[in-house]
């Protein structure tokens, strides 16, 4: 058998194209392609197998097999040849299958005969479509030319599934961006969300994959190449001077942006049929399935440059750039495969929810999330290739799933959710201004947590007594450099003016572990969470530390000051750190600068060990504020950005809520002013149980205090706190069993 030529590779692209540009429906025109590649390569046998949901592929075009086998033969994702390319994304060509490992006979196919077999993934940047298969009774393996040309057929393939060519019957031929279809996530930010998709970076289409006249391609990918090497020499020049990590990220960049052998590749791919975007395409795809394998985390790392790069090529390349006029709609749902916290806050309140097909619980993005109130679903996976900018789509936050292009009976049933929700929200609003005290006389401050000025409106609107918790990280990790010390005090100040009186807890600033700030070198750490984080930073990088406590003081201009230092694990942490900020306050007075009227100084109790420290630890501190999201995940041992021990450990856990116990009475035997703050605070069965328990301060989220507020105006805390005693005494595992029944029982 003769190979297949460039010239050849070039032709049978063309006849594909022509193939493809017939009429038919989505069978027919398979039908047409897999006769046309058997053809034109010589082979017996040439077959499409696509996937039909995750694991699944179907075989849904065949020459040379049985065609009865048609929509029938199906196989998982790693059984046999086809199900082995479909699990690595890499071609298999062997002139003996039968003896190939993995190797499965299918007798509905008739395939025993054949002994060559040549398979390839049809995938799309590397999102599987399907696997094209060629094969042969001669025993053999095809030569590099036939491989490359089946690869760049494969490839043209996966654009056109992507643009619908080939809908039809069976699962796999469903429409791609058309059909209903459902995404499984975490909950990232709590809340319901009805809109339209807006893609944070709409991916690319490809509409002319094969080109008649290579010259021509080849000058449009020069003159685009150009265009980008520009525009990265323009932010390297923009880069700031000091900032050495910033300019070697870029150098790398750029780097990549002037390969040659880049060049050179696609400009290869053009010459063999590719048109310019395909050819742009075409490498990006293969170097994604190189260096996602390489054993150094450092080209991992790469794959996120190289892939922007070719992004941007493609957008020179077809015009579908940012500026192409497409307006956001007036519901948008940010859909994106990660953001960072800069990006995010400049969409702002605009935002009805977000999606990530990336992304943790406690990353930028579901913080900054968080703050704004804006429901958030966290890895669900696949959703950026599946999505199109308009479509439908409802987000529910409270379970992490998200409905794409829903069916009407699944819009109305999310309809009244949203209208029991928002329902509930007005009876909340009749007790805005009424406090949270409980039937037996028993008073709750409920303070809210916040992060940004957008927030302070919602300390009014809320009910909430005062803000538990401000967090100041959100200004450092927005900025390309250190904020400056009078930038923070005029923000601070504008954060005390907004709060009308009300108290402040201000955080100091708590980096590290999934909060990175842009500009700061992050520490190769086995684990972060348990690393060079918030205090010890502090305590490291003093300059920065007293920076921010100038700030605050400074702000405060004669008002109160209440300020907290983050993960403080033993007493002389916060020693130390205190003895920073008395000292910041005698400086401050010898320049002649206005004094606050009082200061409070706490801590934030998120480790275990804190809770054992001296007695003096107690004493000294004017409060302490329990963050139940870290303290909880090192009680247990559970990483709370684990999807498979997360939600393992009860909050309500015997062990768990003795552990807080004994934390209230401790604080309470100093007479020490004690609150807790994190997710768990904003869920009313658990707020009911630390009320119960002796907590007489909780923060949380502003939508939370209304729910909060209303349980506990209708709990009596004694009968409570006697149900938690007697499950603490059954044996049971957690008091969330007889509570609830207690709760049934009452109502």
């Amino acid at each position: 058998m003769a190979q297949t030529t460039e010239s050849e590779s070039r032709k049978l692209l063309q006849r594909l194209r022509d193939t493809l540009a017939e009429a038919g429906e989505g069978q027919e025109r398979l039908d047409r392609i897999t006769h046309l590649i058997a053809d034109s390569m010589r082979t017996g046998v040439c077959s499409i197998y696509l996937f039909r949901d995750a694991e699944t592929l179907e075989l849904c075009s065949t020459e040379g097999l049985n065609p009865d086998a048609v929509h029938q033969t199906r196989m998982r994702v790693g059984e046999g040849l086809v199900g082995r390319v479909a699990a690595t994304s890499q071609p298999i060509n062997t002139g003996d299958a039968p003896s190939e490992r993995g190797f499965r006979y299918m007798p509905e196919t008739g395939e025993e005969v054949f002994s060559s077999f040549l398979g390839v993934p049809i995938q799309r940047l590397g999102d599987g479509l399907g696997v094209l298969v060629v094969q042969s009774r001669e025993a053999r393996q095809f030569s590099e030319d036939e491989v490359y040309a089946l690869e760049v057929v494969a490839m043209v393939l996966a654009e056109m599934t992507e643009l619908g060519a080939f809908i039809g019957e069976g699962a796999a031929l469903s429409a791609l961006h058309q059909r209903a279809t459902s995404f499984k996530g975490g909950v990232g930010q709590e809340g319901a969300a009805a809109g339209r998709v807006w893609l944070h970076e709409p991916r690319v289409v490809v509409t002319n994959p094969v080109a008649d006249d290579p010259a021509a391609e080849v000058e449009r990918l020069r003159d685009a190449v150009a265009q980008l090497r520009v525009s990265v020499d323009d932010m390297l020049s923009l880069a700031a001077a000091g900032d050495v990590e910033q300019r070697e990220v870029l150098e790398a960049y750029r780097m990549f942006a002037h390969s040659r052998g880049w060049l050179r590749r696609m400009e290869e791919d053009i010459d063999r049929g590719l048109s310019a975007e395909a050819a742009v395409e075409k490498e990006q795809s293969v170097a994604r399935a190189r260096l996602q394998t390489a054993p150094d985390a450092y080209l991992r790392e790469r794959l996120h440059d190289l892939d922007d790069l070719s992004n941007r090529l493609l957008r020179i390349l077809t015009g579908q750039g940012s500026d192409t006029g497409a307006e956001m709609p007036g519901d948008p749902i940010l859909i994106a495969r990660n953001i960072g916290p800069g990006e995010l806050l400049a969409y702002g309140r605009s935002l009805r929810g977000i999606v990530l097909e990336e992304g943790s619980v406690a990353s930028h993005a579901a913080i900054v999330a968080r703050a704004l109130a804006i429901p958030l679903v966290v890895n669900a996976d696949g959703i950026t290739a599946e999505a199109l900018n308009g479509d439908a789509i409802l987000v529910d936050g409270d379970e992490g799933v998200v409905h794409l292009r829903p069916e009407d009976s699944v819009e109305t049933a999310f309809a009244d959710k949203m209208a029991m929700r928002a329902k509930a929200q007005q009876r909340y609003s009749s007790i805005r201004e009424k406090p949270a005290e409980t039937l037996d006389g028993d008073r709750i401050a409920l303070h809210m947590n916040a992060g940004l000025m957008a927030d302070l409106p919602s300390l009014e609107g809320s009910g909430a007594e005062g803000v538990g918790l401000f967090r100041t990280e959100l200004q450092f990790l927005v900025q390309s450099q250190v904020p400056k010390r009078g930038d923070l005090a005029a923000l601070y100040a504008r954060v005390m003016d907004a709060a009308g009186g009300k108290r402040v807890a201000f955080r100091t600033l708590d980096i590290g572990s999934d909060k990175v700030l842009p500009y700061m070198k992050r520490p190769d750490e086995p684990n972060p969470a348990l690393g060079w984080r918030a205090i010890r930073v502090g305590l490291d990088k003093v300059g920065v530390m007293r920076m921010q406590l100038q700030a605050l003081i400074r702000a405060a201009n004669g008002r109160p000051l209440t300020v907290m230092f983050p993960f403080v694990a033993q007493f002389d942490e916060f020693k130390a750190a205190r003895e920073h900020l008395m000292r910041e306050i005698d400086r401050e007075e010898k320049l002649g600068h206005t004094l606050p009227a009082s200061v409070e100084v706490g801590a934030m109790l998120e480790t275990p060990s804190l809770a054992f420290a001296p007695k003096q630890f107690f004493d000294m501190a004017d409060f302490i504020s329990i963050g139940g999201n870290d303290l909880k995940q090192f009680f247990f041992a559970a990483d709370r950005e684990n999807e498979q021990v997360r939600r393992r450990y009860d909050t309500l856990n015997v062990s768990y809520l003795s552990f807080l116990k004994q934390i209230v009475e401790r604080a309470s035997a100093s007479g020490t002013h004690l609150s807790f703050c994190g997710e768990d605070a904003g869920r009313p069965l658990e707020a009911m149980c630390f009320a119960a328990i002796g907590m007489r301060t909780l923060s949380m989220r502003p939508a939370s205090i209304g729910p909060v507020k209303h349980l506990l105006r209708r709990t009596d805390l004694a009968e409570a706190r006697d149900v938690i005693e007697t499950a603490f005494t059954s044996g049971a595992q957690s008091v969330r069993p007889a509570v609830m029944e207690w709760m049934r029982n009452r109502d």
